[in-house]
């Protein structure tokens, strides 16, 4: 049975759907006003897992991965560059679509953009006011008020005077608390016309965290089964989005809450103040995309996950050894799931999704491959295909030149160069040629029939 980590009951539970047989589940996707980070890349692709095990266990599964189109970093950005809002959006958009497909990640059902449910969300506000949970504050601004929603701080794990103390809040003047939060954001003289929606408290804009609860509600129903996202967005977002969510339909949200770990670059916070802050673009201009991939599932989703070329470069080796078993491999068969390595494989993942014990159960087919149960490559390449991995010819993989380095014209042309000096007996020369290559990768076999190379 599968088992899932719930941020909310901070343990592994038995997972129910509400509907038997069917899952409902909504992550938190980008807000488009620059290109994906590696921190997105790992939602993607650790939320895209979920989704293809979840199919993979015969559920049917709607899963909803919102776009935030609408933002005081959009309007900012799209001031800066002299462009529409909408033009940045689409822009970005079209974007991140491309690092998705690039790192395997199949599209959500649905990717609602916020600017496209702002009927919703001024309907959950009004809902809210009429709860007793909204107010206009001074600016007309609408707010939430914390202290009437009985359960706020349950999914961090706060009391509201802990989180009065020391969490990071916004502070508007006209809040009742400090911890209130803006659900409609009264329009500013200078904010261009577009973002400028009529609502009963006057023009203005949704607030960031009123988006997903009425995305959510609106596409999955009040309640349902998994809500997904960054670590990052627990607090503030998180909690909000069930206060919100819990105080307009009274009954429960979400069922299970799941929270994939932080990207650290060399041992420290990504972050642009550092330095060390990675676009997957720049990324994918040094690493093949599935070795990306790989290396982000190699990790539990829970865990933090830290960047190195180092660590990249050690993910290729592997998934290069995952491919060389491969050789030889043509068409595709179905899963034996009675099979040892797939039992185990399938125990791992029913484990909270447990894709390093999943790859330490792919590593052992290589072995067992290796030793000549040849017949098992098949099962090899149908079980990386159920976490999207291992689908290309394995000739094409093995032979591609890494991003950013050597294409196989230039091996060629070292390897020509090399021959001509060891004909022209300039050994040196020849060594030299030999040694650039190994460095680069590249491991030249000399035989009767000439000399071959391959990537190491």
């Amino acid at each position: 049975m599968l088992k899932i980590y719930n941020t909310l009951a901070r343990e592994k539970q038995a997972f129910v759907p509400i509907l038997a047989g069917h899952v409902s589940m909504y992550v938190c996707g980008m807000t488009v006003y620059d290109y994906c980070h590696l921190g997105h890349a790992r939602v993607m692709v650790v939320f895209d897992l979920v989704a293809r095990w979840l199919r993979a266990s015969g559920y049917d599964l709607k899963y909803v991965r919102n776009i935030t189109d609408i933002d005081d970093k959009i309007i900012r950005r799209a001031r800066e560059n002299g462009e529409t809002i909408r033009q940045l959006s689409d822009r970005f958009i079209a974007a991140m679509n491309e690092d998705a497909a690039a790192l395997g990640v199949l599209p959500p059902d649905f990717e609602p953009r916020a600017t496209d449910y702002v009927a919703q969300m001024l309907d959950m506000i009004g809902t809210l006011e009429k709860n007793g949970y909204a107010y206009v504050a001074a600016g007309d601004d609408v707010c939430y008020s914390v202290r009437k929603f009985d359960g706020y701080g349950k999914l961090s794990g706060k009391s509201l005077e802990d989180l009065r103390a020391g969490e990071r809040v916004d502070v508007m003047a006209g809040k009742q608390d400090p911890l209130d939060f803006v659900l409609w954001k009264h329009a500013r003289e200078d904010e261009p016309a577009e973002v400028k929606w009529p609502s009963p408290w006057g023009p203005g804009r949704p607030g960031w965290h009123i988006e997903c609860s009425a995305m959510g509600s609106e596409l999955l129903g009040s309640h349902f089964d998994i809500h997904g996202g960054g670590q990052d967005l627990q607090f503030p977002h998180h909690e909000n989005e069930i206060a919100q969510s819990e105080g307009a339909h009274q009954c429960q949200f979400v069922n299970y809450w799941m929270h994939n770990g932080f990207v650290r670059v060399d041992d420290e916070k990504m972050s642009k103040s550092l330095g060390n802050f990675f676009t997957i673009r720049e990324v994918l201009k040094k690493y093949d995309a599935e070795v990306v991939r790989f290396f982000i599932l190699r990790a539990h989703y829970r865990s933090p996950l830290n960047y190195s070329d180092a660590h990249l470069d050690d993910a290729r080796h592997a998934l290069t050894r995952l491919y060389t078993a491969l050789k030889g491999v043509s068409g595709d068969a179905p899963v034996d799931w009675n099979e040892a390595h797939a039992v185990r494989f399938k125990a791992a993942l029913d484990d909270d999704f447990n894709t390093p014990e999943a790859m330490a159960a792919l590593f052992d087919l290589v072995t067992a491959v290796n030793r000549g149960e040849a017949a098992l490559a098949g099962q090899l390449k149908a079980l990386g295909g159920v976490v999207g991995l291992l689908q290309r010819d394995p000739q094409v993989f093995l032979q591609a030149a890494p991003a950013g380095g050597l294409s196989n014209e230039e091996i060629e042309a070292k390897v020509g160069a090399r021959g001509t000096a060891k004909k022209a007996k300039n050994f040196a020369e020849s060594d030299r040629i030999r040694d650039e290559l190994k460095a680069a990768g590249i491991v030249l076999e000399d035989g009767p029939q000439g000399t071959t190379w391959r990537r190491a």
